[in-house]
């Protein structure tokens, strides 16, 4: 039977701005990427998604971002590496703590927007994120873009990784995610159930070219901040399990 993990980024409400119902959405996926207050997230909600995400028995990865809360981290900064080293590790130790309060622990580190994109092929950010891996003592593995450049210095510095691919995001021909300011770019309903379809049972997606391309995916991405979220997590994992595919945890 073959297997696969659906992730979604969660905890990401702040203070009186509510995104996405992260309970609800934790009944469908096996791992939650978890918001570490950079981007999106304040310690009252980190901890309540890491409490829910105990509960449900969904693995909780910490999901570290720019320092950006005003573009959701979805904008590209370019820092000093020591600096984003050290930012990288304070994330983490956030929401390391808040998920050790609750009974748990955070098994795994998936960077969050305009930082995950930037390390598929910037170098200098790419060897900051392991660095922080690395000398944060945590262990922990890698969920990243397959074969990019934070893949290749993570494997090469003995950090482990897991690759992803998306459920809900357009692919151009290149395997790169279409940008989020170009129409079409965010899948939703059939569309995006069948592209987590063909991941899960084929190993490969059609670009917005009408090609199509391999991915090579431990992990199945959907986001949990749009409206639909909860409604397409169960539609799409209703659709897998309906054709033999197991869902369960990379870690």
């Amino acid at each position: 039977m073959p297997r696969i993990d659906l992730n979604s980024d969660l905890g990401e409400s702040f203070g009186s701005f509510a995104f996405g119902d992260d309970t609800a959405v934790l009944s469908s996926v096996s791992s939650a990427n978890v918001a570490c207050g950079f981007h999106g997230g304040d310690p009252r909600g980190i901890r309540a998604t890491c409490a829910a995400a105990h509960a449900a028995g969904v693995a909780i990865g910490a999901h570290p971002g720019y320092r950006d809360l005003a573009g959701f981290g979805r904008r590209f900064i370019e820092y000093e590496p020591g600096e984003l080293t050290d930012e990288i590790i304070y994330q983490l130790g956030a929401v390391q703590a808040l998920a050790r309060s609750v009974g748990s622990a955070v098994r795994y580190v998936k960077p969050h927007g305009a930082l995950y994109n930037a390390i598929a092929h910037h170098e200098g950010q790419a060897r900051a994120v392991v660095r922080a891996l690395r000398e944060s003592g945590t262990g922990l593995p890698l969920l990243v873009p397959p074969d990019s450049v934070i893949e290749r210095v993570a494997e090469e510095s003995g950090v482990r990784t897991f690759s992803e691919a998306f459920a809900d995001r357009a692919y151009a021909p290149d395997g790169s995610l279409v940008p989020r300011a170009v129409s079409g770019a965010v899948l939703t309903g059939e569309a995006a159930t069948a592209q987590a379809m063909r991941i899960a049972t084929t190993g490969r997606v059609l670009a917005v070219d009408g090609t199509e391309i391999a991915v090579r995916a431990d992990s199945i991405c959907l986001h949990g901040d749009h409206p639909a979220a909860v409604r397409l997590a169960g539609d799409i994992r209703t659709a897998l399990e309906g054709c033999g595919v197991e869902i369960g945890s990379f870690v």
